[in-house]
């Protein structure tokens, strides 16, 4: 079933979603070599309480964590530990923030001090296949439409998008429907609407689309151990057009 918000519900998950934009713009000075994966989790977790709302990952069928922290080869759902941050590391940090009942997610993707200029690339095509998946969501295209915008994007620059993880409805719930892929056809699946709230999210991979879950039964890895990245806004249809909410 796909739950259409009012303009006030929208306004209240959009409320969550500042929290994770600031979340964001804060985080960028702590991400630097010899920062723990845990470390990072625990100021995430206080950042959040901080602004009195809680972790929409804590506890999401067994999550132990406030949030999914991904280095290098892991494409999402990364449990953060004691494994420390090098120079040249990219690391995904994705957040679900629940505030007043309403629930944002986005993630993005950071250089950790001076990156490969491969790595520097994979972050400007997933940056910008996001772009263009949301520039696909506006009242009557329809899902095939994100899906193939960032699709066409992301191989046209010879990478390859993970088929096996999407994109979804969100607000009421962490996942809602739709599933959202990041590949298909343009002009078929589920027809948008106004009012619709999605979280559109390309998990990029630097190699071969394939992917692996690691024996923690959560974190997602590249089989050939070639780096992956992940940008994600929740965005909402309002007057007929995307409207970010977590920027």
């Amino acid at each position: 079933m796909i739950y259409i918000k009012s303009k006030r519900e929208i306004n209240l998950i959009r409320e969550s979603g500042k929290i994770i934009a600031s979340l964001f713009k804060n985080i960028k000075n702590k991400i630097k070599e010899g920062v723990s994966t845990q470390e990072l989790d625990e100021w995430i977790g206080d950042f959040i309480k901080g602004k009195g709302a809680s972790s929409a990952f804590k506890g999401y069928r067994g999550y132990p964590t406030y949030s999914c922290i991904s280095v290098n080869e892991e494409v999402v759902h990364g449990i953060p530990s004691s494994r420390k941050l090098k120079e040249g590391d990219i690391v995904s940090v994705d957040v679900g923030v629940k505030l007043d009942g309403y629930i944002a997610d986005a993630a993005r993707t950071f250089p950790v001090g001076r990156i490969s200029e491969e790595k520097a690339m994979l972050l400007r095509i997933t940056r910008e296949a996001l772009r263009r998946g949301i520039e696909q969501a506006k009242a009557g295209n329809r899902i095939g439409d994100i899906g193939h915008a960032i699709q066409s994007w992301v191989e046209k620059n010879g990478c390859s998008v993970v088929r096996v993880l999407f994109g979804h409805g969100v607000g009421y719930f962490l996942h809602e429907d739709p599933v959202i892929p990041n590949f298909g056809k343009a002009h078929r699946g589920e027809r948008l609407k106004e009012g619709m709230v999605l979280a559109i999210e390309p998990m990029v991979n630097l190699g071969k689309e394939q992917v692996r879950v690691l024996g923690n039964k959560w974190t997602v890895v590249t089989v050939d151990g070639k780096p992956s990245a992940h940008f994600e806004n929740t965005i909402a249809i309002v007057n007929g057009k995307p409207l970010i909410l977590t920027e």
